[in-house]
Protein backbone atom coordinates (compact mmCIF):
# COMPACT_ATOMS: atom_id res chain seq x y z
CA UNK A 1 0.00 0.00 0.00
CA UNK A 2 1.15 3.51 -1.00
CA UNK A 3 0.52 6.01 1.39
CA UNK A 4 -0.66 8.94 -0.63
CA UNK A 5 -3.16 10.09 2.17
CA UNK A 6 -5.17 9.19 5.38
CA UNK A 7 -7.45 12.04 5.50
CA UNK A 8 -8.73 12.38 2.11
CA UNK A 9 -12.35 13.29 3.67
CA UNK A 10 -11.22 16.11 5.25
CA UNK A 11 -9.36 17.18 2.37
CA UNK A 12 -12.23 19.45 0.62
CA UNK A 13 -11.47 21.48 3.56
CA UNK A 14 -8.48 22.31 3.35
CA UNK A 15 -8.35 23.36 -0.32
CA UNK A 16 -7.67 26.73 0.91
CA UNK A 17 -4.17 25.61 1.15
CA UNK A 18 -3.66 24.34 -2.18
CA UNK A 19 0.44 23.78 -1.57
CA UNK A 20 -0.90 20.21 -0.38
CA UNK A 21 -1.74 19.10 -3.97
CA UNK A 22 1.83 19.02 -4.90
CA UNK A 23 2.13 16.01 -2.32
CA UNK A 24 -0.49 13.63 -3.82
CA UNK A 25 1.61 11.31 -1.39
CA UNK A 26 0.23 12.77 1.56
CA UNK A 27 -3.36 12.91 0.41
CA UNK A 28 -4.50 9.63 -0.90
CA UNK A 29 -4.34 5.85 -0.15
CA UNK A 30 -4.27 3.82 -3.28
CA UNK A 31 -3.93 -0.03 -2.89
CA UNK A 32 -1.87 -1.82 -5.45
CA UNK A 33 -3.55 -5.12 -5.50
CA UNK A 34 -2.36 -7.60 -8.61
CA UNK A 35 -5.95 -7.80 -9.42
CA UNK A 36 -6.27 -4.44 -10.61
CA UNK A 37 -6.60 -3.65 -14.53
CA UNK A 38 -5.75 0.31 -14.82
CA UNK A 39 -2.19 1.06 -14.96
CA UNK A 40 -1.63 4.45 -14.30
CA UNK A 41 1.13 5.77 -15.80
CA UNK A 42 2.06 9.44 -14.32
CA UNK A 43 4.89 11.71 -12.76
CA UNK A 44 4.08 13.80 -9.56
CA UNK A 45 5.61 16.81 -10.71
CA UNK A 46 3.09 16.95 -13.75
CA UNK A 47 -0.15 18.79 -12.25
CA UNK A 48 -2.79 16.88 -14.74
CA UNK A 49 -1.35 13.49 -12.92
CA UNK A 50 -2.48 14.79 -9.89
CA UNK A 51 -5.34 16.13 -11.16
CA UNK A 52 -6.18 11.98 -12.11
CA UNK A 53 -5.01 11.00 -8.74
CA UNK A 54 -7.97 13.37 -6.80
CA UNK A 55 -10.26 12.46 -9.62
CA UNK A 56 -9.61 8.58 -9.10
CA UNK A 57 -10.11 8.78 -5.70
CA UNK A 58 -13.12 10.73 -5.80
CA UNK A 59 -14.84 8.56 -8.21
CA UNK A 60 -13.56 5.67 -5.64
CA UNK A 61 -11.45 3.49 -8.45
CA UNK A 62 -8.00 2.02 -7.49
CA UNK A 63 -4.80 2.38 -9.97
CA UNK A 64 -1.96 0.64 -9.98
CA UNK A 65 0.54 3.54 -10.11
CA UNK A 66 3.02 3.41 -12.39
CA UNK A 67 5.52 6.34 -11.65
CA UNK A 68 7.70 7.01 -14.88
CA UNK A 69 11.62 8.56 -14.67
CA UNK A 70 11.13 10.98 -17.85
CA UNK A 71 14.50 12.65 -17.14
CA UNK A 72 15.64 9.18 -17.91
CA UNK A 73 13.06 8.80 -21.04
CA UNK A 74 11.32 5.91 -19.96
CA UNK A 75 8.31 7.62 -21.54
CA UNK A 76 10.20 7.25 -25.10
CA UNK A 77 10.69 3.29 -24.49
CA UNK A 78 9.09 0.94 -27.26
CA UNK A 79 6.65 -0.69 -24.38
CA UNK A 80 5.28 2.71 -23.41
CA UNK A 81 5.46 3.78 -26.79
CA UNK A 82 2.69 0.90 -27.73
CA UNK A 83 0.60 2.63 -25.35
CA UNK A 84 0.73 6.25 -26.15
CA UNK A 85 2.50 7.38 -29.19
CA UNK A 86 1.89 10.53 -27.90
CA UNK A 87 4.55 9.17 -25.03
CA UNK A 88 3.24 11.77 -22.12
CA UNK A 89 1.90 11.29 -18.86
CA UNK A 90 -0.57 11.09 -17.58
CA UNK A 91 -1.55 7.99 -19.38
CA UNK A 92 -3.95 4.98 -18.35
CA UNK A 93 -4.43 1.55 -19.62
CA UNK A 94 -7.49 -0.33 -18.40
CA UNK A 95 -7.47 -3.66 -19.58
CA UNK A 96 -6.04 -2.88 -22.58
CA UNK A 97 -7.94 0.71 -23.30
CA UNK A 98 -5.45 3.18 -23.47
CA UNK A 99 -5.80 7.03 -23.40
CA UNK A 100 -3.74 10.06 -22.81
CA UNK A 101 -4.39 13.87 -21.47
CA UNK A 102 -5.98 14.26 -18.12
CA UNK A 103 -9.39 15.21 -18.66
CA UNK A 104 -10.28 12.09 -21.01
CA UNK A 105 -9.12 9.87 -18.60
CA UNK A 106 -10.93 11.90 -15.54
CA UNK A 107 -14.09 11.59 -17.59
CA UNK A 108 -13.84 8.30 -18.82
CA UNK A 109 -13.02 7.10 -15.10
CA UNK A 110 -16.45 8.80 -14.10
CA UNK A 111 -18.27 7.50 -16.46
CA UNK A 112 -16.87 3.97 -16.82
CA UNK A 113 -16.80 3.55 -13.28
CA UNK A 114 -18.76 6.60 -11.10
CA UNK A 115 -21.23 5.30 -8.75
CA UNK A 116 -23.65 8.59 -9.66
CA UNK A 117 -23.13 11.37 -12.00
CA UNK A 118 -22.25 14.46 -9.69
CA UNK A 119 -19.07 14.45 -10.62
CA UNK A 120 -20.28 14.78 -14.02
CA UNK A 121 -23.67 15.44 -14.71
CA UNK A 122 -25.68 13.84 -17.40
CA UNK A 123 -28.05 16.56 -18.00
CA UNK A 124 -26.54 18.23 -21.19
CA UNK A 125 -26.47 22.03 -19.52
CA UNK A 126 -24.90 21.33 -16.46
CA UNK A 127 -22.18 18.52 -18.39
CA UNK A 128 -21.78 21.26 -21.04
CA UNK A 129 -20.36 23.53 -18.09
CA UNK A 130 -18.10 21.37 -17.20
CA UNK A 131 -17.05 20.79 -20.38
CA UNK A 132 -16.25 24.48 -20.42
CA UNK A 133 -14.42 24.44 -17.56
CA UNK A 134 -11.90 21.65 -18.52
CA UNK A 135 -11.81 22.39 -21.96
CA UNK A 136 -11.22 26.51 -21.08
CA UNK A 137 -8.45 24.54 -18.28
CA UNK A 138 -6.30 22.67 -21.16
CA UNK A 139 -7.02 25.58 -23.75
CA UNK A 140 -6.37 28.79 -22.00
CA UNK A 141 -5.49 28.28 -18.21
CA UNK A 142 -2.93 24.94 -18.23
CA UNK A 143 -1.64 26.36 -22.11
CA UNK A 144 -0.43 29.64 -20.45
CA UNK A 145 1.10 28.12 -17.64
CA UNK A 146 2.80 25.59 -19.53
CA UNK A 147 4.06 28.32 -22.86
CA UNK A 148 5.71 29.95 -19.26
CA UNK A 149 7.24 27.52 -17.72
CA UNK A 150 7.75 24.43 -20.19
CA UNK A 151 9.34 25.92 -22.51
CA UNK A 152 12.23 28.26 -22.51
CA UNK A 153 12.70 29.15 -18.49
CA UNK A 154 14.42 32.38 -19.59
CA UNK A 155 10.94 33.50 -21.27
CA UNK A 156 9.79 33.81 -17.30
CA UNK A 157 12.37 36.91 -17.32
CA UNK A 158 12.93 37.98 -20.69
CA UNK A 159 9.49 37.72 -21.86
CA UNK A 160 6.92 40.00 -20.09
CA UNK A 161 3.82 39.21 -22.31
CA UNK A 162 4.18 35.06 -21.50
CA UNK A 163 3.41 36.25 -17.38
CA UNK A 164 0.75 38.53 -18.80
CA UNK A 165 -0.96 35.34 -20.62
CA UNK A 166 -1.21 34.10 -16.98
CA UNK A 167 -3.37 36.89 -15.77
CA UNK A 168 -5.54 37.52 -18.64
CA UNK A 169 -6.62 33.59 -18.44
CA UNK A 170 -6.62 34.17 -14.17
CA UNK A 171 -8.70 37.03 -15.09
CA UNK A 172 -11.24 35.42 -17.31
CA UNK A 173 -11.30 32.28 -15.01
CA UNK A 174 -12.16 34.26 -12.03
CA UNK A 175 -15.10 36.20 -14.17
CA UNK A 176 -16.67 33.21 -15.38
CA UNK A 177 -17.02 31.86 -11.31
CA UNK A 178 -19.37 35.20 -11.21
CA UNK A 179 -22.11 34.09 -9.14
CA UNK A 180 -21.11 30.14 -8.90
CA UNK A 181 -20.26 28.54 -5.81
CA UNK A 182 -18.00 26.27 -7.68
CA UNK A 183 -16.38 26.00 -11.03
CA UNK A 184 -19.79 24.69 -12.95
CA UNK A 185 -22.38 25.87 -10.53
CA UNK A 186 -23.54 24.56 -7.46
CA UNK A 187 -21.76 21.27 -7.00
CA UNK A 188 -18.51 19.86 -6.69
CA UNK A 189 -17.58 17.88 -9.77
CA UNK A 190 -14.30 17.13 -11.71
CA UNK A 191 -13.74 20.59 -13.72
CA UNK A 192 -13.07 21.64 -9.64
CA UNK A 193 -10.07 18.93 -9.40
CA UNK A 194 -8.77 20.24 -12.84
CA UNK A 195 -8.86 23.90 -12.32
CA UNK A 196 -8.10 23.77 -8.83
CA UNK A 197 -4.71 21.59 -9.35
CA UNK A 198 -3.92 24.07 -12.10
CA UNK A 199 -4.12 27.31 -10.25
CA UNK A 200 -2.72 25.89 -7.14
CA UNK A 201 0.64 24.81 -9.04
CA UNK A 202 0.74 28.88 -10.25
CA UNK A 203 0.11 29.45 -6.68
CA UNK A 204 3.14 27.79 -5.50
CA UNK A 205 5.49 28.59 -8.50
CA UNK A 206 4.96 32.15 -6.93
CA UNK A 207 1.89 33.84 -8.80
CA UNK A 208 -0.10 36.21 -6.74
CA UNK A 209 -3.72 35.32 -6.27
CA UNK A 210 -5.15 38.07 -3.98
CA UNK A 211 -6.71 39.82 -6.45
CA UNK A 212 -9.03 36.60 -7.80
CA UNK A 213 -11.51 36.71 -4.88
CA UNK A 214 -14.18 34.60 -6.74
CA UNK A 215 -11.25 31.94 -7.20
CA UNK A 216 -10.43 31.80 -3.19
CA UNK A 217 -14.00 31.58 -2.55
CA UNK A 218 -14.85 28.56 -4.91
CA UNK A 219 -11.78 26.95 -3.67
CA UNK A 220 -12.77 27.43 0.19
CA UNK A 221 -16.24 25.80 -0.43
CA UNK A 222 -14.91 23.13 -2.11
Amino acid sequence: MIPISENFDNYRSSFCLPALLLNVRGLIYFELQQEMTIDFYYTLVSCPSRAVLLAAKSIGVDLNLKLLDLKNGEHLKPEFLKINPQHTVPTIDDNGFAIGESRAIITYLQNQYGNDDSLYPKDPKKRALVDHRLYFDTGTLYSALAQCYFSDPKKIRDDPETIQNIVKALEIFDSLLNNLKFAAGDNFTLADISLVVTVSTLDILGHDLSPYKKYSQMVCHS
